[in-house]
């Protein structure tokens, strides 16, 4: 039974809202709580429960119980999908509210929260509903050796599915995990990252609105070194999906290898190459550079960060580049105008500074930026910065700095940009700009990437799966075969004639045959 619907935020007789947890159906507080900052004016937004390893253990039994109930998962892939619809529609008649509040707590400009923070969850969630209504969760197994040998393969939920998500998408990475694994009938504790709790708190009491049992959907809020490595390596838990630094990612597969073996899904770090041919349009291939490196200031592990220009029209797009930056409003983003937002806190500032003084002594040359804006005395916000004179060497051109920092390098052939693309550590993400799709084409199949766009940026498409090569991941989201990694596959063979290896011993299956078989 689904127990009385209630908001997450308690009013605590203060201005300032107050987040709490949702476990088992119930809305829980702690005992500490943090601050939940604005990225852009450093005011208090909200503050929210700060959650510890026993919430998080009283989540995954709550998971546990609900999945080994049924209560769930023995429903049919429809009445899943149901669930998961009514849920998509709530949200949408709060998108605007969603969207505001994904700005304030986050610092995307208003114009990206209501596409990533409310459009994109939104059809994702849909989208994972009609995989819930038509996915084959079993089919006949092959036939051998006449009719009386074959079978069924069956797609079973994993079990209890645990979900790590960063602060700079929330709800739509927290969807990509949650949606499959809801659709495929499992249970679901979800670590949201602790600067940006709130949309993640108001996806579960609409999903409760919406009719999903307690205890199938728990959200814990705390630090992500105490409860989102404790989720990581709970025995109780078979499978983890998680979005963040290739760092933390090795330390969750470490944790999820050491304790249970449980499944994995890591969608990691990217430092993509975004390669502009000869024959681009020129224009075009600016803008997009623009957005490749800029959405959400940088903050996007898909970001094109590594500019690759032809050494005959090198500098005539680095000035048109420029002259291009100085449209970017940067401002309030809140107002619709606003092209750019802050970063999402003082120590990635400093770490992004940070970045740019070291390109600078490896002898990059910074051609625009590189520091804070003129007369801005609060909020976390970097200018746009281009780096020229970057090779690949160069720890700029290696290494992750998100942040709107873009490293420009020079080539000679397609073949010596290709081979620049590929000598990374990386392989998240790649573009690749040209008036002729063949050409595109053929460079695109050379790249060691998760994801290739031609002549566009950052197409997160749900009909595609997303995910990387080499240090950006293990595994994929999104896509056809989303639910994939939630499921374990089961065969059930069935035989009504001794095999040989019966034979051999003398074997047979008891006679006469069941009824049904003759």
């Amino acid at each position: 039974m689904t127990s009385t619907i209630e908001s997450p935020v308690t009013s605590d007789n203060t201005a300032v809202p107050h987040y709490q947890m949702f476990i088992d159906g119930r809305w829980v507080d702690s005992a500490e709580r943090y601050e939940i900052i604005n990225p852009a004016t450093e005011e208090i937004v909200a503050t929210a429960a700060k959650g510890d390893v026993s919430h998080a253990d009283t989540a995954v039994a709550a998971a546990r119980r609900t999945f080994q109930e049924g209560v769930w998962r023995n429903l049919s892939g429809s009445a899943r999908a149901a669930v998961l619809e009514t849920t998509a529609d709530a949200l949408e008649a709060r998108s605007e509210e969603l969207a505001a509040a994904a700005t304030r707590e986050g610092g995307a400009p208003i114009y990206l929260s209501m596409g990533l923070n409310a459009i994109t969850p939104i059809s994702n969630l849909r989208y994972f509903a009609e995989l819930a209504r038509t996915y084959r969760f079993e089919l006949p197994g092959p036939v051998v050796g006449g009719i009386a040998h074959g079978g069924v393969v069956r797609r079973e939920p994993v079990g209890v599915c645990a979900a790590i998500v960063p602060w700079n998408f929330p709800l739509a990475l927290a969807v990509w995990k949650i949606g499959p694994a809801l659709a495929a009938g499992n249970s679901v504790v979800l670590k949201t990252d602790e600067k940006t709790p709130i949309g993640a708190l108001e996806l579960a009491r609409e999903l409760q609105a919406a009719g999903l049992p307690d205890g199938v959907f728990n959200v814990v809020t705390g630090d992500g070194e105490v409860v989102g490595a404790h989720l990581a390596s709970h025995t109780d838990v078979n499978k983890i999906g998680f979005t963040g630094s290739s760092e933390v990612g090795k330390k969750v597969s470490e944790a999820a290898s050491r304790s249970n073996l449980k499944r994995v899904t890591l969608e990691l770090g990217g430092k993509g190459p975004n390669i502009v041919l000869e024959d681009a349009d020129m224009q075009m291939a600016v803008d997009g550079a623009i957005w490749g490196f800029l959405m959400h200031a940088g903050q996007a592990c898909e970001s094109g960060t590594r500019l690759l220009l032809p050494a005959s029209v090198h500098d005539r797009f680095v000035d048109r580049l420029i002259e291009r930056l100085k449209d970017v409003k940067i401002g309030d983003p809140l107002d619709a105008t606003s092209n750019l937002g802050p970063l999402i806190d003082a120590a990635q500032r400093e770490r992004v500074l940070g970045y740019i003084e070291l390109a600078k002594q490896e002898g990059a040359t910074v051609a625009c930026g590189g520091g804070v804006p003129a007369g801005v005395d609060k909020g976390y916000w970097v200018e746009p910065t281009v780096l020229i004179n970057v090779t690949n060497d160069m720890r700029v051109a290696r290494e992750e700095i998100f942040g709107p920092v873009l490293c420009v390098l020079r080539y000679e052939t397609v073949e010596e940009a290709i081979a620049i693309a590929n000598d990374s550590d990386f392989g998240l993400s790649a573009g690749v700009w040209s008036n002729s799709v063949d050409t595109a084409l053929e460079v695109s199949r050379q790249l060691e990437a998760g994801s290739v766009w031609i002549n566009d940026f950052h197409m997160a498409n749900e009909n595609y799966a997303f995910g990387g090569f080499k240090q950006s991941g293990v595994g994929r989201e999104l896509g056809a075969n989303a639910l994939d990694p939630y499921t374990e596959v089961k065969s059930i063979q069935i035989s009504m004639e001794p095999d040989i290896s019966k034979r051999a011993y003398g074997l047979a299956l008891p006679t006469p045959a069941p009824a049904w078989s003759r």
